[in-house]
């Protein structure tokens, strides 16, 4: 509540122009996301790894999405759905490779809005977390030996952009008992069954909407600071 003062006048509030202030920014605040999935191209590399893929698959329905639909987009062919607040993309190259792609998309999409009114975000997979397990996750957090997040980030840097948030959405894929390499390489590269890709395609999706409110709500916040 606005803190209250007299003056000569009779009673005012102190806080009324902030609180205005408040309702102008909420009333330009008008945030757009790119949401880019990182994985290896579904249907060939149908595998945890393309985790990111599967959740955008069902996201589009959570958010009210167009279907995907072809597009040349970072000038490369890829599957985009545009929506009033999200572009959703699924990225069209092998994981390991992302980061020129991300890298294009982004700038492609800068020229279309203002920089202060986009944010991007990336869907990848984690190994570790259990799961299904959806996290809001800060940009700069080391990459774990994640190679599309290095990819990314060797290709695009979060300084040139300060007015736009950058972020990542992770979604846990578990872990082999073992860890040796070559296990932990064919767990997250052999084929999931229905059961995990009903999960992806039809659970994270709903977690996945959630961590995007957050995101707008932190960077809400954070404007009216």
């Amino acid at each position: 509540m606005p803190r209250l003062s007299r003056n000569g006048n009779g009673i005012q509030s102190s806080g009324i122009n902030h609180f205005l202030d408040i309702r102008n920014i909420d009333a330009m605040f008008n945030p757009r996301f790119l949401v880019v999935s990182l994985g290896n191209p579904l249907p060939k590399y149908e595998s945890l790894h393309s985790a990111g893929h599967f959740a955008l698959n069902g996201l589009t329905r959570v958010l009210q999405q167009p279907s995907f639909r072809e597009m040349t987009m970072g000038k490369q062919t890829c599957l985009v759905s545009h929506g009033p607040k999200y572009t959703l993309v699924q990225s069209p190259t092998l994981m390991n490779i992302s980061g020129p792609f991300v890298a294009g998309a982004w700038q492609e999409i800068m020229k279309q809005h203002d920089a202060s009114s986009l944010s991007l975000v990336l869907v990848h997979d984690e190994l570790e977390k259990a799961f299904g397990d959806v996290r809001l996750t800060p940009w700069d957090r080391s990459h774990r030996g994640h190679n599309g997040i290095k990819s990314v980030k060797n290709s695009l840097s979060q300084n040139k952009y300060s007015v736009s948030p950058f972020a990542r959405i992770a979604i846990g894929i578990g872990r082999p008992a073992e860890r040796d390499a070559a296990t932990v390489s064919r767990y997250v590269l052999d084929r999931i069954s229905l059961e995990q890709r009903r999960v992806l395609e039809e659970v994270v999706p709903w977690d996945i909407s959630r961590k995007l409110a957050e995101l707008e709500d932190e960077w809400r916040t954070e404007i009216q600071s």
